[in-house]
C-alpha cells in the first residue's frame, strides 16, 4: 500500500454525504480541506477522532480548513453517526472504495489474527491548490485534531 505524498496532486473525487447530497472536492476550491479516512461510523476510535474535530471546528474555520470524513460506510449510517455525536462536518460514503484507493489508503490491514482489506487511518491537509500539503499518519485517534491544528498553526 502506497499513499499520496505532500506535493502530490489530490485526486478530484465526488461522494454523497450523510444528507444523500453529492460533494466534490472542487466544491472547496481556495480553501484548505482536510480528507481524513476512517475505517468505521460509531466505532469507539472513529467516534474519539470525530468528536475531536468538531470540538476544533471554530479553530479549523478560522484557519480557512474544511473537514471532510471518508469512510466506506453507506450514507444512512453517516447520518446516525452525524446525529448520534451532533458531528457538525461533513461526512462521506466511499463504499467501493474508490477514492480510499485513489489516495491509496485502500489496503492490507490487521485485527485480532485477520488479515483483510480495508481502510488506513490516514489524513491529507489539502491546500487551496488542490496540492497534498501534509500527510497526518502518525496520531492516536483523541490527539488527531491537536495534530493537525499544531501544524496548521506552524504555516
Amino acid at each position: 500500500m502506497t499513499y499520496l505524498q505532500e506535493g502530490s496532486q489530490a485526486p478530484a473525487f465526488t461522494l454523497c454525504d450523510q444528507n444523500g447530497q453529492r460533494v466534490s472536492l472542487n466544491d472547496f476550491s481556495g480553501k484548505k480541506v482536510l480528507v481524513y479516512f476512517y475505517p468505521k461510523a460509531m466505532t469507539p476510535g472513529c467516534k474519539v477522532q470525530a468528536c475531536g474535530l468538531r470540538d476544533s471546528r471554530a479553530e479549523l474555520e478560522a484557519l480557512n480548513v474544511v473537514v471532510l470524513g471518508i469512510s466506506p460506510d453507506p450514507v444512512t449510517r453517516l447520518k446516525k453517526f452525524e446525529e448520534k455525536d451532533e458531528l457538525n462536518f461533513t461526512l462521506l460514503s466511499d463504499e467501493d472504495h474508490a477514492v480510499a484507493d485513489a489516495f491509496g489508503v485502500w489496503g492490507p490491514k490487521k485485527f485480532m489474527g485477520k488479515e483483510y482489506d480495508g481502510i488506513h487511518r490516514i489524513s491529507f491537509l489539502v491546500d487551496e491548490a488542490g496540492t497534498v500539503a501534509k500527510v497526518f499518519n502518525k496520531f492516536k485517534t483523541k490527539d488527531h485534531h491537536e495534530v493537525v491544528l499544531d501544524y496548521l498553526k506552524q504555516l
